[in-house]
């Protein structure tokens, strides 16, 4: 296989394009944004529900302390609030007076309510006059207001105290602010890690991807960098040896593709001299086989035939071998699409199965070429196909189609992804009269003319050849107009390739 690859032949630091690749940053893809919002996520709702929980524990513990001190407060002042019954008119001035004096302000309530300043005498619900009217302490809260009433002690008449609480609802204010400040610090932190981390936690995937496209690129030198012993540098040591084997095996391929054509190129090299020789006694043998015996006439025509056979599989092995060594050159021509197939269907004898179609049609390719992929698809239909051969040249848009189509059995699916290979037949136990190289033949050559070669075909629905050339001059072709119109090249009929 040759020279195992360096350990430094890594992601980054081997290949041109693999450097290059190495060095794009990977976008930001859906499973980091997924991983940097969960994070978000997770950091946003623990914040906020201790920062919302000790809001609210707090609130009503500081709520609660107000209203103890102000209940405490309220009691005090009811007792003190005694020592000026009977309340008279003069008594009852004198008593609001005195808690105004002393900064609180209250709201007395007999028969009428009497505020000692009117600025602070919030309406007094339903409710807390009922538990006050029941000898009980009460209070309710309005507008940053705490009021705490109760009953005199010795008299129906009722006092409530007012006690302000705008300290403590800005205090309150002031650490929610605080709060939900400090969330939005979290929430910004935990995205700036949770990127942070999303990013290099799947920095290795990343590395993953590049390092798979450059070796679906070709480049199989490439690795993976592995470093420490967490699940990633296993993975890529994973990835390493698949890479390693990967590159074994491709060698090993190649290797193998390049002994069998330079095997298929000796044999028909060292086949060419004793063939020829071969094929010149069989012609002469042809010629006298009507002065031989009954037996031996039989035993000569058969050999003649077996000749005629290896002759043609010879000349495939060698034109498979030039197409594979890349010394077939294109010589581009003015070809007349009709001409070209009438003349290739009277060479090879077949008038009475074929019948052509379409109008007059010229294209700029290679005529040698295209008669012969297209003698190959002919001869397939004829040998292999049933019913009436029909061929039809026709132009699409910038492109030229052939459409060979028969009416024979088909061909089963099975065996349509491997019609163009080598030696492949649809029915192995049939010998037939082909190499098993024509259909590869027409598609080496298909390609060489920028064409596709491509086939459908169901069972006993028929089969349809399509040659797709384009109607210009092929990329990289030769110019050769020494010719308008290229006939067959041969005169022996092309083998077929699926039988």
């Amino acid at each position: 296989m040759g020279s195992r690859p360096a350990p430094a032949a890594t992601i980054g630091s081997s290949p041109a394009r693999v450097a290059a690749a190495d060095r794009q940053t990977v976008r930001p893809g859906r499973l980091r944004r997924r991983l940097t919002i969960a994070f978000v996520l997770v950091a946003g709702i623990s914040a906020g529900t201790l920062a919302g929980g000790s809001y609210l524990l707090l609130r009503q513990a500081r709520y609660d302390a107000s209203l103890h001190a102000a209940a405490a407060d309220a009691r005090y002042q009811l007792v003190l609030a005694g020592q000026f019954l009977p309340l008279t008119e003069q008594r009852r001035t004198e008593l609001l007076t005195s808690f105004e004096s002393s900064g609180r302000h209250v709201v007395l309530v007999a028969g009428d309510l009497w505020p000692s300043d009117p600025a602070y005498a919030p309406p007094l619900t339903a409710r807390l006059r009922s538990t006050v009217a029941a000898g009980q302490l009460g209070y309710q809260r309005s507008s940053e207001l705490l009021v705490v009433g109760g009953r005199i002690p010795g008299s129906t008449a009722e006092l409530y105290v007012i006690t302000g609480e705008g300290d403590l609802a800005a205090g309150l204010e002031q650490l929610r602010n605080a709060l939900a400040a400090g969330w939005v610090l979290v929430v910004l932190l935990a995205a700036t890690v949770g990127h942070t981390l999303a990013r290099r936690t799947l920095e290795p995937v990343g590395r993953a991807s590049r390092a798979a496209r450059a070796i679906t690129e070709g480049l199989l030198a490439t690795r993976l960098p592995v470093g420490g012993r967490d699940e990633f540098s296993a993975w890529a040591a994973s990835f390493n040896e698949m890479a390693e084997a990967l590159e074994a095996k491709i060698a090993a391929l190649h290797r193998a593709q390049e002994r069998e054509r330079r095997f298929t190129a000796d044999v028909a090299h060292e086949l060419r001299t004793p063939v020829t020789a071969l094929v010149g006694a069989a012609s002469l043998l042809r010629e006298h086989l009507d002065q031989l015996p009954g037996d031996a006439r039989r035993a000569g025509e058969l050999l003649v035939t077996d000749v005629v056979r290896l002759r043609r599989l010879v000349e495939d092995l060698m034109e498979i071998s030039r197409l594979d060594a890349g010394r077939e050159a294109v010589s581009v021509t003015d070809v007349d699409a009709p001409a070209l197939l009438r003349a290739i269907v009277a060479a090879r004898g077949w008038p009475d199965r074929v019948t052509i179609d379409g109008g007059p049609l010229r294209l700029r390719t290679d005529a040698r070429r295209l008669e012969r992929v297209l003698g190959n698809l002919i001869a397939n239909a004829v040998q292999h196909g049933a019913g009436e051969i029909r061929v039809r040249a026709h132009r699409t848009d910038d492109r030229v189609l052939f459409d060979v189509d028969d009416q024979g059995p088909g061909i089963p699916a099975e065996h349509l992804p491997r019609l163009f290979d080598r030696f492949h037949k649809v029915d192995p136990s049939r010998s037939g009269g082909g190499s098993g190289l024509g259909l590869a033949i027409a598609r080496e050559n298909a390609r060489l003319l920028d064409g596709r070669l491509t086939v459908h075909s169901a069972p006993d629905a028929g089969t349809r050849f399509r040659l797709d050339l384009p109607a210009e001059t092929p990329p990289d072709a030769e110019a050769d107009d020494t010719s308008d119109d290229a006939g067959p090249e041969r005169s022996d009929p092309p083998s077929g390739g699926a039988g």
